[in-house]
């Protein structure tokens, strides 16, 4: 089952770089958006269906 509408993904974009984003259901509660950006790569947590799309909230790829 997907995170969001397809619909919604194909418009959504990472806040930090405007990269494109994909989804990651192993991540978190409820499964992340990660930013398709390898310089980036910022994961963005979806809470009860909703995304949440703030730098402040994202959580820093590990390297």
């Amino acid at each position: 089952m997907p995170l969001v509408e397809a619909a919604l993904l194909d418009i959504l974009a990472c806040p930090a770089c405007h990269a494109p984003l994909r989804e990651d259901e192993s991540g978190g509660d409820g499964g992340e958006l990660v930013c398709t950006d390898e310089g980036c790569g910022l994961a963005y947590p979806v809470r009860d269906g909703v995304p949440v799309l703030l730098e402040d909230e994202a959580r820093r790829p590990s390297r």
